[in-house]
Parts: structure tokens; sequence; C-alpha cells
């Protein structure tokens, strides 16, 4: 018995490597290349006349919403199960929209030979970890937040641009006092210049390339501009 013990745990465990192991998806991928053509995957949500589905967001609450359980633990495969299911088999009866919606939208297309129902569940997994109404809120609790702030500082912020530039330190860009006193407000269009496309080598000894910021608008790089001036008044 003790010969055959190391024989018998060999079998198993060889066994057991046979087994495939479950393939790992990227669902942020699958869901933008699979849905995006159609859905708008955006949070919060951008909606346009001409779409063709509502957005993903819009999908996943909806779903949500109307999904009964009567454990709330079964309810996220719950909504997976019937993703994995309307996509691949849509019907009006399965159906959680409105009627109008339906007639707004039409019934959604089978989706059999475009995706898998393996890429299907980490898809619908993705959709509800990911379209979750606390996140939501948070979103736009924060979205709210920045919203308050001065132009000049919400760019501060969101560019992260105290992590190169100091206020009266040079660090490693000048700080921001030194560009006010080099340039002055008779220069302003250099520094809104270097802030819109980037720059490099406009600093002896700085040697790190400035970044272009082209998704700010004129009304933003002007306040980041006139706020920069102002470091150059203070003593």
């Amino acid at each position: 018995m003790k010969l055959l013990l190391p024989i018998i745990l060999a079998l198993l465990i060889a066994g057991c490597s046979d087994s495939k192991p479950k393939r790992k998806y990227d669902a942020k991928a699958l869901l933008q290349s699979k849905c995006e053509s159609c859905h708008n995957l955006d949070m919060p949500p951008k909606t346009y006349p001409d779409e063709k589905a509502p957005p993903m967001m819009a999908v996943t609450f909806h779903v949500r919403d109307f999904m009964k359980v009567e454990n709330p633990s079964e309810k996220r495969q719950r909504f997976i199960d019937f993703v994995v299911d309307y996509a691949l088999d849509p019907s009006a009866d399965k159906s959680f929209c409105d009627k109008k919606s339906l007639e707004d939208y039409g019934l959604m297309p089978s989706q059999k030979g475009k995706v898998t129902p393996e890429e299907l569940e980490a898809i619908a997994a993705y959709m509800y970890d990911h379209y979750d109404p606390e996140k939501f809120m948070k979103l736009m609790q924060e979205q709210a937040r920045l919203a308050a702030l001065p132009p000049y500082k919400r760019v501060l912020e969101q560019k992260n641009c105290l992590s190169c530039h100091s206020i009266d330190k040079d660090k490693l860009a000048p700080s921001f006092k030194h560009i006010a006193q080099r340039y002055g407000s008779d220069r302003s269009g250099e520094i809104m210049k270097s802030i819109k496309n980037g720059s490099r080598g406009k600093w002896k000894n700085f040697k790190l390339l400035m970044p272009p910021f082209k998704d700010l608008d004129d009304k933003e790089v002007k306040a980041v501009t006139e706020w920069i001036l102002k470091q150059g008044e203070k003593q």
C-alpha cells in the first residue's frame, strides 16, 4: 500500500494538469471591441441623436434595477447569465426595456458568431462591476467638486502640475514664480503656447519635456497663465 500511494498521487496530479485552465480575458478591451460600435461606454454617458443603442451605463443600471432576486448575493451571477443569454438570443419577451425604448432602438441583433459565451461572461462581469451606482455617485461628486474650483486650480490638480513645478522653488521644472519673472505679462502668449503645445530646451539646466495639454480650452489656458503671472508679483 505504501508503494501504491505515491503512484496514485502522481496519477491524480497528472489528471488535474490535463484539465485546461479557464482563460483570462481583458474584459475592458472586449467591451470596447465588441460593444463600442453601438453603445456609448462613458460613465457618466454621452448621448447622441442618432445613437444605435442606449449607453452601456444605462443598460447596466436598468437591468440591475429591474432584475429581481430573493438573495442579493445572487444578483451579479443572474446579471451575467442574463447578458450572455440575451446577447446570443435576444427577444422582446426577455427584454427589460420599456416599449418606447424598444421602438426607438429596435431589438438588439443576435451576437452569435461575433462573440463567444465565455467572452460575454467576461464582458457582463465587467459591466456589473464597473457601472456600479456607488462608483457613479462618487464620480459625480468628484466632478461637482472640480467644477466648483477656480479654473486655474482645477487644471493644476487635474494635470498634476505641482509634481514638476513648485510655486516659488525650482524642482524638476522651473517654479511658477521664476516663469512669471522671466516672461512677464508682455510675453504671456509664450506661456500659453508652452502650456498648449508643450516645450523643451527653453530653460538651461532643465531637460525635462513639458508635455502638451491640447485638451485644455483657451479659457483654461488663459486662467492658468494669469495665475502664473501673479506669482511673479509676490515677494
